[in-house]
Parts: structure tokens; C-alpha cells; sequence
């Protein structure tokens, strides 16, 4: 078995938790659980994701069994509503600026918009992530 795997059943029994019904919760079958023990395969990122947030584990400890204490202030549905705001308000500063969305004097298209958009949504994020760790109390954090 890898390192991925040992770790989730690690965590699944360190918690008292079977892997069959972790499997039901998450909506991953359970042959495809168990064909990653038996074939020593890796899950892909969606199911390492939802694995991750089901045994409240960072996905870099899955992968390198190391705890990334960097990222452990979580963005709130507060927070996602703020970024979802702003990045809106920017998207409509540039729309409707001076002479609008261009790119060497030619109107953005729609793909280009959406790579910009998720570009902005992202560092939006990255932003509003750094500000929690620089200004969020020591006592405040976990």
C-alpha cells in the first residue's frame, strides 16, 4: 500500500471511522476505494480533496504526511461572500472603465474574460488569506 492510502486509513482508524462508510458519505464507490489498496494506486485531487476535508487533514499531509500550519486560518462563508463582492466590483470597474476590457487595443474575448476572472478570483483569495495571517491574533488562530 503507498504512503497516500496509509495515511487515510491511518486517519480513518485513528478516528473510528470505516472506510466502507466514508465511501457512502463522500460518493465514491467502494470497489474504486478499494482497487487504489490493491492496485497501489494514488486518488485523483477530487477524491483527495473530499478524503481531506472528511478527515479534517490538509491535503499535503495525504500526500507528504506533512502539516502545512501555513494555511490553517480557513476562509469563512463570510469571507467567500466578500471575495465573490470584490471580485465582482473589479470585473464591472474594468467592463465599464475608460475603453473597457482590451488587450493591445482589441476587446477581450469571452475565453480570455473567464482566464482573467478566475486570475482576479484567485488572487483576490491569496490576498484576503494573507491579510487573515498577518492580522488575526495569535490567540485567535488554531
Amino acid at each position: 500500500m503507498n504512503d497516500v492510502l496509509q495515511r487515510i486509513f491511518d486517519e480513518l482508524e485513528k478516528q473510528g471511522k470505516d472506510p466502507t462508510n466514508m465511501c457512502k458519505e463522500l460518493g465514491i464507490a467502494s470497489s474504486t476505494f478499494f482497487t487504489w489498496k490493491t492496485k497501489d494506486k494514488i486518488p485523483a485531487t477530487k477524491a483527495l480533496q473530499k478524503i481531506s476535508k472528511y478527515l479534517g487533514v490538509s491535503i499535503d499531509y495525504l500526500i507528504n504526511g506533512t502539516f502545512d500550519n501555513s494555511s490553517s486560518l480557513e476562509l469563512t462563508s463570510k469571507d467567500e461572500k466578500d471575495i465573490a463582492k470584490r471580485l465582482e466590483q473589479t470585473l464591472e470597474d474594468l467592463e465599464h472603465g475608460q475603453d473597457g476590457l482590451m488587450f493591445s487595443g482589441e476587446p477581450l474575448d469571452e475565453e480570455t474574460k473567464e482566464l482573467l476572472k478566475v486570475s482576479l478570483e484567485n488572487s483576490i483569495r491569496i490576498a484576503k488569506i494573507n491579510a487573515k495571517e498577518k492580522f488575526t491574533p495569535n490567540k485567535y488562530r488554531k
